[in-house]
């Protein structure tokens, strides 16, 4: 096997150790401008103290506000904050990396990450925001009527945050190294690279503003982040290819006749993955991007059903934005590539650190002037901000509401649902800093991973939830606690929980990067088949159910337990265990 054929299979199965140019110096891509810029450090600055002002001026004091921004949210500002929530360093970063690494095999994560938002649509958007609460897990607890379900659900949403935050980190470490250069020649800070350097200091400001504004703030941001982003994008695109002389009108249309020349590598379908692994990869991201929590929770902010279906639908089509015109980055970044460093494919090839940040390389490869390179990577940077913050607001929700307020306070007030809120955040803020310090994979491997998560685990509750009514509790605890083992032993066996296992059979069949396309057909049929064989769930949790789909409207402050409990001329909803 070729390097590059090693290189795009380390890649894809996210098992490959990071390449540094220089080990002292940590991730290092080789080509990129490493040096301390004054008009994009001006951009970068100006727009992470932006972040903080609206952070300031959108302070949350009560958990509607923290949790579901007050449920206020319009369907076009929330189709933004689904696109900036969604299009993380993995999509702005990530993916033209995987395409420029692997060729068409980076293309499973352009298909799957937009297919998903079509089931969401159709199956689960308007049943979500008319099933009401907070959080992913409050609806997981209350549908099963179970603590120990909202619990596995809660800690699930946090493990997603934090393995999902951690390909973040690498992005805005990879970019702020272009922007802000080395941190050891401004402030010497012994035994911290470059990367890691730049890294803890956009996280930390992330976590400031994130702390002080909850998802008020963040919905806010998260619309401004979205501007910044796609523009950044799209005219670094337009440019690179005018520059470059790869297009003349657009370069989503014309980067096809560079394919030919950039080797089978990048063109032939399967030179350097399996189509197993193509399938399976793409089956994990579809199925995982209706998982995910902080996915879901932007139907809880918005008034009612129409809405979230609206705003899903404009989320899409902001999101096509980006994905449509990823591949052809990706193509005038490898020929830049090859022309001006080295080339891409063989021995020794890209390296993974190059490909992580090809956006903002080819835009200065291709000649651009230093602070459009540095508008570039703002938008990398903003991309990568916009989805943490959605990432630690769904994980201290899941900490504060979930597990604290429902489970160890009952009696908790707002101001401390609050405080455990942003402590929560500043928690896992910091475990996220420490295991990003030497990630073990590309960013869009990392976020990858997560979804494998949020597919196995998560999406079968919340589909089989809302359109089977015979799922009960015991059907849930078992479906979510084989799904966790499912996920964890591929990751156990590639390495990234530690030393690893090394066994072919599971790393063949069953990759970390695509393990619920054995892992989702499981947990439903074991979620499906306990149910069966237990006892029938209770009558006013299957009239929830049957309430998610009713076509009568529903006011804006209540869930579907609510009008339930009025029907049946009761206040309460079902008991948890």
């Amino acid at each position: 096997m070729d390097g590059s054929l090693l290189a795009a299979t380390e890649l894809a199965l996210g098992a490959a150790e990071t390449l540094p140019l220089q080990v002292d110096e940590g991730l290092l891509p080789e080509g990129l401008d490493v040096s301390f810029k004054p008009l994009p450090a001006i951009i970068v600055v100006g727009m992470m103290l932006l972040f903080l002002v609206v952070g300031f001026m959108f302070k949350v004091a009560d958990t509607d506000d923290m949790w579901v921004a007050g449920r206020s949210i319009g369907n076009i500002e929330n189709g933004m904050a689904i696109g900036a929530n969604w299009m993380s360093a993995a999509s702005y970063l990530g993916m033209a990396a995987l395409i420029a690494l692997s060729g068409v095999y980076g293309l499973a994560f352009v298909v799957g990450w937009t297919t998903g938002y079509f089931i969401l649509l159709i199956f689960m958007a308007a049943q979500m925001r008319r099933f009401g609460k907070y959080t992913a897990p409050d609806f997981v607890g209350d549908r099963f009527n179970s603590d120990a379900a909202r619990a596995l659900a809660a800690v699930t949403t946090f493990l997603i945050g934090f393995v999902y935050a951690l390909g973040q980190a690498r992005g805005m470490g990879l970019v702020g190294m272009y922007v802000l250069g080395d941190i050891n020649e401004i402030v010497a800070i012994p035994g911290i690279s470059a990367y890691q350097g730049m890294m803890i200091l956009f996280m930390v400001i992330t976590i400031g503003y994130l702390a002080l504004s909850g998802m008020l703030g963040a919905t806010k941001n998260m619309a401004l982040q979205y501007t910044i982003l796609i523009a950044a994008f799209l005219l670094g695109l337009l440019a690179t290819g005018w520059a470059g002389g790869f297009s003349t009108v657009l370069p989503q249309l014309e980067y096809g006749q560079l394919i030919s020349e950039l080797g089978n590598e990048f063109s032939q379908p399967f030179a350097n993955e399996s189509y197993y692994l193509w399938i399976a990869t793409c089956f994990s991201l579809i199925f995982g991007t209706c998982g995910l929590p902080h996915v879901l929770v932007r139907f809880y902010t918005v008034q009612n059903e129409r809405v979230a279906r609206w705003s899903c639908t404009w989320g899409l089509f902001f999101i096509c934005l980006l994905y449509l015109s990823a591949p052809a980055f990706a193509a005038f970044g490898t020929a830049l590539y090859s022309d001006q460093i080295g080339a891409a494919y063989g021995d020794p090839g890209m390296t993974e650190a190059a490909g992580d940040v090809i956006v903002v390389l080819a835009s200065q490869l291709a000649g651009l002037p230093t602070w459009f390179v540095g508008f570039v990577a703002a938008g990398g940077i903003a991309a990568a901000v916009a989805t943490t913050a959605g990432l630690f607001i769904a994980a201290s929700s899941a900490i504060s509401h979930d597990i604290y307020a429902n489970i160890i306070n009952e009696d908790a007030t707002q101001r401390q649902q609050v405080l455990v809120g942003r402590l929560s955040i500043v928690a896992i803020g910091v475990l996220t800093i420490i295991f990003a310090m030497d990630p073990t994979a590309p960013i869009a491997a990392l976020v990858s991973f997560a979804f494998s998560l949020a597919a196995i685990v998560l999406f079968p509750m919340f589909f089989l939830g809302l359109w089977w009514e015979r799922t009960n509790r015991q059907g849930a605890l078992a479906g979510m606690t084989s799904g966790l083992l499912i996920w964890l032993i591929p990751m156990f066996n590639e390495g990234h929980f530690g030393s690893g296992w090394d066994i072919g059979f599971i790393s063949t069949w069953v990759p970390a990067i695509g393990s619920g396309l054995v892992g989702v057909p499981l947990v439903f049929a074991i979620t499906i088949i306990v149910s069966l064989v237990t006892d029938d769930p209770p009558l006013q949790t299957k009239q929830m159910v049957r309430q998610c789909h009713s076509p009568d409207p529903m006011s804006r402050d209540k869930t579907a337990a609510d009008v339930v409990a009025e029907k049946n001329g009761r206040g309460d909803a079902p008991a948890d265990d």
